[in-house]
């Protein structure tokens, strides 16, 4: 199951077969798993020379881009982790991030070099720099010169077994600060094999427009298409009207987005005239897809959609909704992915039957391997069955359709970013004007569900809702800041004094 050579593999299999257009470039690069391979022994021969190892990590702050995957195929041959880091975060965050892994290298574009000059000076770790594009900072090299001057002598590691780590992937915490989800080789190959089962075919095509940061964009796709030498076109951000042309320009097989994205193509102002004849299906996950969108997508376009569910910490290939139950069973995840064991149990861990809301908890062997440096947030997701607990309450139905009801943790999702009220609420406090706060998620149209902050100030003092976002927004990722403040002289508590969102819910959501 080791599959850190992915590359060199795949240059014997099919060595000429187009693996990756890289559509960010201009015009696009294109490479096949032969020049891809070589990619990667160039920069796992930089990165050796400048002395990681087995185990060592290397970091990654930049937009998609061919560099990010040299960057995962180099560390792979090497046996070193790469650190994926999300350049959503807030500089604080990233420095948490880089503070946690300790990368001994740093590759990044040049939209993030004002958040490297930053925290470099606390990043005690970094020894060396490589920036994509733009100009050095702090003495970095640049990343092409680096990779097409070293050799392209194979590399390999021979000690890494299944279960060695080759990344981390950041999700967010209910206490506030992310963890790093260990992904090791064992789980990339599982998953690999639920998503390939699931209608993954030799010779597709797919555009990703998901962060490479994201088991989205790394895994849920991706990394499935090199594993079995399909082809990849890579977009720098989701841009609706290129992802239209780049499908049938690369005659995409199948595509992958959140509801929000979906909605976005059918805005785009070449919608009308696009063709997605070539299109086997597209998949949507994140939130529930509206049936008037399925329609849409099938009346217009004879797009057949496909749903799941998945998370980082495990696959992230979870759950799928094939194409013929898009209406019949809408608003379901589908059905558990082939090597996936799914329960809905109550506060007891007892498995409950059809209908009956509990926590969904998964098993299988495409679970990651924990949290780095954080075992006791790695006990607390795993019970001692060895079922993992995604705190999202679910049910299922007769015919094992699984639907997720709640989310056991509150927390909510906007535009495919898992949110976490906990880490606003917790900046929020920090205020010196805020006596009370909640924070609770709310619809959006666009972008599925949008941050609603219910603040009570302490007495005597002052605060407007547009001081407090401003706050907020110096503290945390953009995506974090909720949309809106509301000034309540009072917040409903329980007789436990825990604060009722639910009864906030019902007075902010409308029904």
């Amino acid at each position: 199951m080791y599959i850190g050579d992915i590359m060199g593999r795949r240059a014997i299999y099919s060595p000429d077969t187009l693996a990756i257009v890289d559509a960010g470039k201009s015009p696009h690069w294109q490479f096949t798993y032969r020049q891809m391979n070589e990619r990667a022994n160039r920069l796992a021969n930089w990165l050796r020379a400048a002395g990681i190892q087995k185990g060592d990590r290397a970091a990654i702050l930049a937009y998609d881009g061919v560099e990010f995957l040299d960057a995962f195929f180099a560390c792979g041959k090497l046996g070193a982790i790469l650190t994926c880091l999300n350049w959503r975060l807030h500089e604080r965050e990233l420095l948490h991030a880089i503070q946690l892994t300790e990368p001994r290298v740093l590759i990044f574009s040049h939209e993030f070099g004002g958040k490297v000059e930053a925290i470099h000076p606390d990043a005690a770790s970094i020894e060396r720099l490589l920036h994509l594009d733009g100009e050095p900072v702090h003495g970095s090299q640049h990343f092409e010169t680096s990779l097409q001057s070293s050799s392209a002598a194979p590399v390999t590691c021979e000690s890494v077994t299944e279960e060695d780590i080759a990344c981390l992937l950041f999700t967010g915490g209910t206490t506030g600060l992310p963890k790093a989800a260990q992904i090791s080789h064992r789980q990339i190959a599982w998953n690999a094999m639920n998503t390939v089962i699931h209608d993954v075919r030799h010779g597709d095509v797919t555009v990703n427009v998901f962060p490479l940061f994201h088991a989205g964009g790394l895994f849920a796709y991706t990394m499935t298409m090199m594993i079995i030498g399909g082809t990849v076109v890579l977009t720098r951000r989701f841009d609706p009207q290129q992802v239209l042309d780049l499908i049938q320009t690369y005659k995409a097989t199948f595509f992958g987005g959140v509801p929000t994205m979906y909605q976005m193509l059918t805005t785009a102002p070449n919608w009308a005239e696009a063709d997605l004849s070539s299109l086997r299906f597209c998949t949507s996950g994140g939130a529930p897809l509206p049936v008037a969108l399925v329609e849409k997508f099938r009346d217009e376009k004879g797009v057949q959609f496909k749903q799941g569910f998945g998370m980082t910490e495990f696959g992230p290939g979870l759950f799928a909704l094939a194409p013929e139950d898009a209406i019949r069973k809408a608003g379901s995840i589908g059905r558990p992915n082939f090597f996936v064991d799914a329960r809905v149990v109550d506060d007891h861990n007892q498995p409950l039957g059809p209908g009956e809301i509990g926590e969904l908890v998964l098993k299988g062997p495409s679970r990651c391997s924990g949290y780095y440096r954080d075992p006791e947030a790695s006990r607390d997701v795993i019970d001692a069955e060895g079922w993992f607990h995604t705190g999202d309450m679910a049910r299922y139905d007769d015919e094992w359709y699984f639907y997720i009801v709640d989310r056991k943790k509150d927390m909510f999702i906007s535009g495919g970013e898992n949110v976490y009220p906990t880490e606003i609420e917790q900046v929020l406090y920090r205020h010196p004007a805020v006596h009370l706060c909640a924070v609770i998620g709310v619809p959006d149209e666009k972008w599925g569900e949008v941050g609603k902050a219910c603040v009570v100030l302490k007495p005597g003092m002052t605060a407007s809702a547009e001081e407090l976002l401003a706050h907020l927004a110096d503290n945390l990722a953009r995506y974090k800041v909720p949309r809106s403040v509301e000034i309540l002289p009072e917040l409903p508590i329980s007789a436990a004094g825990k604060i009722l969102k639910r009864e906030l819910r019902e007075r902010f959501v409308k029904s």
